[in-house]
């Protein structure tokens, strides 16, 4: 390790978002490998925040407060803001038929529903925050679920360092899960190494990202571009 790197991550912040279909007290497979990134956060100083998607209503759609919109309850409402708080968001699940789980794809779409909203500089709310992503399961689908995920996060903003994804899965068919006795999850070199280096690239970004300031407010605008300005080659402004 290089002994120049400061290693004291405590300015930053972290919400792991888990899309199991399980409620709690169930296993959850998936948190089984959340719990080792958000080990090695928390052990470097970041403040780390875990929700279990599935153990709060959570209502459907793409509005900010589904209440809004015919639904009785919405939880997102109140998680809201702690999510949008963290420099680092990673979304956690299952494969199911190949996908992402109901809940993974119900998060990523109430996390659009604030997409249109915009930062002091006028860019979209999520610039300066980092993105990442873990997948388990028995059956292929790592890297579908991955990109997926990965492209909706960085589509409404969020910055994807290399690397930010991690799964693990075992035999095809009906075999043992991550955290079933025998399945050589917990023990997988490729996950473990692919999970360590997913969470070291979210610190490394995170804080690079926040010292300065978050991404330069030059050419991505939005509220500029509604304003008028159009950012081309016949503009001096952003020649």
């Amino acid at each position: 390790m290089n002994d120049s790197i400061d290693l004291d991550f405590s300015e930053l912040s972290a919400t792991f978002i888990n899309c199991t279909l399980k409620r709690s007290p169930d296993v959850s497979n998936t948190q089984g490998l959340i719990d080792a990134s958000a080990g090695i956060m928390a052990k470097h100083g970041v403040s780390v925040t875990q929700i279990r998607a599935i153990d709060h209503r959570i209502a459907s759609g793409v509005y900010p407060d589904m209440r809004e919109h015919g639904w009785e309850e919405d939880a997102w409402v109140d998680l809201w803001p702690g999510i949008f708080s963290s420099d680092i968001l990673v979304l956690a699940g299952p494969i199911w038929l190949g996908d992402n789980s109901s809940e993974m794809k119900k998060v990523i779409e109430r996390l659009y529903a604030h997409s249109g909203e915009r930062n002091e500089e006028g860019q979209w709310a999520y610039y300066g925050r980092v993105g990442g992503c873990l997948i388990t399961g028995n059956e292929d689908g790592i890297k579908h679920c991955a990109m997926d995920i990965l492209y909706s996060l960085q589509h409404i903003g969020y910055v994807i360092p290399p690397q930010a994804d991690a799964g693990w899965i075992g035999e095809a068919g009906p075999g043992p899960s991550y955290l079933d006795e025998g399945s050589g999850g917990p023990e997988n070199d490729f996950t473990n190494r692919n999970t360590t280096f997913m969470t070291w690239n979210l610190l490394h970004l995170a804080r690079m990202l926040k010292r300065a300031g978050g991404i330069p407010a030059h050419g991505n605008q939005a509220a500029k571009w509604e304003a008028g300005t159009r950012f081309d080659f016949k503009n001096p402004e952003y020649l």
